[in-house]
């Protein structure tokens, strides 16, 4: 533990009876002969202390086991800082709510942050434009609104799959995977299903894994269709909800050529010779691991979690290196050792391993490739449906019964560092920025992520949790702006002004044109982890014709110099104390003697 203040110095050398002095295990005795020399070096130490405050002191941690956190420069690829553990869920398969409840339960204690879930079009839609089931008497809705809104309370996002048509679209229904014969009603049923989720779901994926058979159905695979069929949903979805991002369908790894089977490196290069490029905003891409380690390089004749580079690679050459990649289904098979290898389509790895390998692959990631996004471990759980003969069984996260795996705990402790932010810069998509309330993420080209936080319901709160000694934010202010009341650790911000009831004020109002600036909250902190709210508050300027708030990021520092300094002279000051008091106590045993 570091040395406290100079104030508790000060209590701590004026209260104690005995000192002990050099770890001796005889004690120094304060009789009335010493308070005179004892006031005198009181005296000296505060004078010390008072000396060393003034100046511009390098800052010295006395607490070694802290070692100063690097500054983490701001990503500049959008959708690449935040929350990376995500994983694919089966929520529909559950037949019983409190299931479905635990499951996310387990999913935010684990600290996921995201559900890839499957909204199947041939479960909402039942007849065309007809969302209602005559046979139940219910909406087709009523099922996925429970999920999202579970979701939601547990602080989860959801990235919703659409794919899988009912048969009313399409003639030839031997396979359910088959698209629709009309590209058209799956662009109706997009359009229906972000006007539904508008402002509750951001994250879209447009279909899964085309380039192979049966998810094209029955026929040849064609990256030119389905560049078609992204390009309506893209469309569609953005008539709904013009801030939602489309992440593009995830190609199956796969090395076979065949009129249903495409490599996925081939079938992206063709998807963007056939024009793709605007019409998906994060690449979305499947990196299971198979029998190799998450270090294992890549190769165009293997099969690995270094593959995605390749797709990387084929982004770079279109001039799309400023989009980020995400993992749909990523990870380790830990099937037993027994099983038969003719069953091991995805390989085999022991449980220690699948954990380790799943764990590196994601710190790797994170930081090598500045691209590197959302991480969808496949899976969390499942209802029941894979059986303990089916090597799918073991991709698991957690057991049918709620039991967690080596992986979850793995996880979990990985987990729990991304819910503060160190020393650095960061968009508000960072998992250590928690809203509460009815903000709503904006697109915008000029935000610093693409997209930033806007708010205006009074008493809806942010909360931002970090590590260091000041913090900035990056807000809007302009003529129609309002107001936040900020706390630090439930007091005010010591860099903001006061309204009349003493709380520290954010006015976000100016006169003139609207404009971003950054704004420092706090400064001069103790070394550690604190918390600012901001609230938006009831009242604002009167000159200012709106209330709402913005906000595009924030800054961490760990400065030099504050409360650090304190520490250092309280510490030279009691040095002196003791040395003082040793020194008399010897000089004046001497004079005695003689």
């Amino acid at each position: 533990m570091g040395l406290g203040s100079l104030a508790g110095c000060g209590q701590w050398l004026a209260s104690p009876a005995v000192i002990d002095v050099k770890n001796r295990h005889t004690s120094t005795h304060l009789s009335p002969k010493l308070l005179a020399p004892a006031a005198y070096a009181l005296a000296v130490l505060f004078s010390v202390a008072a000396v060393l405050g003034s100046f511009s002191l390098p800052a010295i941690d006395l607490d070694t086991s802290r070692a100063a956190a690097a500054f983490v420069p701001l990503r500049t690829i959008p959708h690449t800082d935040l929350n990376p553990y995500g994983a694919n869920f089966f929520l529909q398969w559950e037949a019983e709510p409190w299931k479905v409840e635990k499951t996310l339960e387990m999913a935010r204690d684990a600290g996921l942050g995201w559900v890839k879930q499957q909204f199947p079009w041939e479960d909402l839609e039942l007849k065309k434009g007809v969302y209602w089931n005559d046979k139940l008497n219910v909406s087709t809705w009523d099922k996925y609104d429970r999920i999202v809104d579970l979701a939601n309370q547990y602080g989860l996002q959801i990235i919703a799959r659409l794919d899988r048509p009912p048969d009313w679209t399409r003639q030839d229904n031997r396979y359910k995977e088959r698209p629709p014969d009309n590209f058209d009603d799956f662009g109706d049923f997009v359009y229906d299903v972000v006007s539904h989720y508008k402002g509750r779901i951001h994250y879209y994926q447009i279909w899964n894994e085309p380039n192979v058979f049966p998810e094209w159905g029955d026929q040849p695979v064609d990256p030119a269709a389905y560049t078609r069929l992204l390009q309506i949903a893209y469309r569609r979805a953005h008539e709904a909800d013009p801030n939602v991002f489309i992440l593009s369908a995830p190609l199956a790894q796969t090395l076979e050529e065949s009129p249903r089977n495409m490599s996925d490196i081939k079938y992206l290069e063709a998807m963007y010779q056939n024009g793709a490029k605007d019409s998906f905003d994060i690449l979305f891409a499947n990196a299971y691991g198979f029998a190799f380690p998450p270090e294992d390089p890549p190769d165009p004749q293997r099969l690995n979690f270094s593959r995605v580079l390749l797709l990387r690679d084929v982004m770079v050459r279109h001039g799309d290196a400023g989009k980020a990649i995400w993992f749909n289904e990523f990870g380790w098979n830990a099937a037993p050792a027994d099983m038969a290898p003719e069953k091991l389509k995805w390989a085999r790895v022991s449980e220690e391993d699948q954990a380790a390998y799943t764990v590196r692959a994601i710190q790797k990631a994170r930081r090598e490739w500045d691209w590197a996004g959302v991480f969808c471990i496949w899976y969390f759980r499942q209802a029941g449906q894979m059986t303990p003969d089916d090597p799918a069984y073991y991709f698991r996260m957690v057991d049918v019964g709620f039991t967690p795996r080596l992986l979850y705990g793995s996880i979990k402790k990985e987990a729990e560092a991304v819910r503060t932010a160190g020393p650095g810069e960061y968009e508000v998509s960072n998992p250590a920025l928690v809203t509460q309330g009815q903000w709503q993420v904006v697109r915008d080209g000029e935000a610093t992520g693409e997209a930033f936080l806007r708010g205006s319901e009074p008493n809806d709160s942010l909360t931002i949790s970090f590590d260091g000694t000041e913090i900035e934010l990056l807000v809007r202010r302009g003529p129609t702006q309002g107001a936040l009341l900020a706390t630090l650790d439930g007091k005010e911000a010591n860099q903001l002004p006061r309204d009349r009831q003493g709380r520290s004020v954010l006015d976000l109002y100016q006169a003139g044109r609207t404009e971003w600036a950054r704004v420092l909250v706090a400064t001069e902190l103790s070394a550690g982890r604190h918390v600012l709210r901001l609230t938006i508050s009831p009242n604002h300027n009167p000159a200012s014709s709106g209330q709402e708030v913005a906000v595009d990021g924030f800054v961490v520092r760990e400065t030099e110099g504050g409360n650090r300094r304190w520490p250092l002279a309280a510490a030279g000051g009691a040095i002196l104390v003791l040395g003082g008091l040793f020194a008399w106590r010897r000089w004046n045993g001497r004079r005695a003697r003689a």
